[in-house]
């Protein structure tokens, strides 16, 4: 199924893959990365609540052809640069046919008269963004409608010199900085206990967001997760059980041995890193039954590269 959008950014031959992910063109990439999943849980045939076949098949094309792409696109940082140059050109394009652009929704023309432009911006995203997926006959539409609050804030902010633009540092004050006063070794105690704290809390979000993309069946973020969350703590023998089980349905063996036996190294108890052992270790369907010369049974078969010679 091929989808037809000719609104804002789209009349342009430019897919706007904010729009269709519903969030504002300054976005970072963790609130990407959660409005993605909120749209794919909505979205993937495991949890899609559509009734019709017409429906779910629509949502899964929607999912594949769409929002999947957008997302791959602005979370891969050398994808979204090249993305963001694109946007800058086009941003350019904008001012100079500013006089022949035909906005149609009122959103977007009240937001081109706009004097509160970022605030207005955002809030009118977020609202589209809160309906854009409920109705998936209206998805495309409601996409259309955001690409238009885009084009607007695009050319608003390129007219004045703004679009994309990184702010200047502040400047160096000339005034003497004073001395920090020696640290005590409580205080210390408190702001190392702190980090931790901090960093655990980090770890610990790595790991959920690995659990959905794994629920979601996107492995590849499951594996940028978790390898985000073992940079933080390479101790951590949950976030190793848990990546090596997902190497594991990659399939990607050695990677998996590596990272459960690591997982095993740190905690000899670690369940998921159990688990995923014990699926390594089991004996592929039909395997040692083979004949040698002698007419007897092979039984070297399973093992490391029995287990996905399971046929169903």
């Amino acid at each position: 199924m091929s989808f037809q959008i000719t609104q804002g950014l789209f009349q342009f031959d430019f897919t706007d893959r904010y729009a269709i992910l519903g969030v504002p063109l300054d976005a970072e990439v963790n609130p990407i990365r959660k409005r993605y999943m909120q749209i794919a849980r909505r979205l993937h045939p495991d949890s899609c609540k559509a009734e019709s076949k017409s429906d779910q098949k629509l949502a899964s094309d929607l999912l594949a052809k769409l929002v999947s792409p957008a997302y791959n696109q602005l979370t891969k940082e050398r994808d979204r640069n090249e993305y963001t140059i694109a946007l800058k050109t086009m941003a350019k394009r904008l001012v100079k046919e500013k006089d022949k652009l035909d906005i149609k929704t009122a959103a977007a023309q009240q937001l081109l008269k706009s004097q509160n432009l970022d605030e207005d911006y955002h809030k009118a995203v977020q609202e589209l963004a809160a309906k854009e997926y409920k109705s998936f006959s209206q998805t495309l539409q409601i996409i259309g409608e955001i690409s238009e609050l885009n084009l607007v804030y695009m050319l608003q902010k390129q007219s004045s010199g703004q679009f994309l633009s990184k702010s200047k540092p502040a400047a160096k004050s000339t005034t003497p900085t004073p001395a920090a006063k020696p640290t005590t070794d409580n205080s210390q105690s408190d702001k190392k206990s702190t980090t931790t704290s901090a960093a655990k809390s980090k770890i610990d979000r790595y790991y959920s967001q690995a659990e959905e993309f794994m629920k979601l069946d996107n492995l590849t973020e499951a594996v940028v997760q978790l390898k985000e969350a073992i940079k933080l703590d390479p101790k951590n023998s949950k976030c190793h059980g848990l990546l090596g089980m997902v190497y594991l349905k990659q399939k990607q063996m050695s990677m998996a041995k590596i990272h459960i036996n690591q997982a095993l190294k740190l905690n000899p108890q670690e369940p998921v890193a159990l688990t995923a052992k014990k699926q390594m270790q089991k004996p592929a369907a039909g395997s040692g039954k083979s004949k040698g010369k002698a007419g007897k049974q092979d039984k070297s078969g399973g093992g490391l590269f029995g287990l996905f010679g399971k046929k169903k």
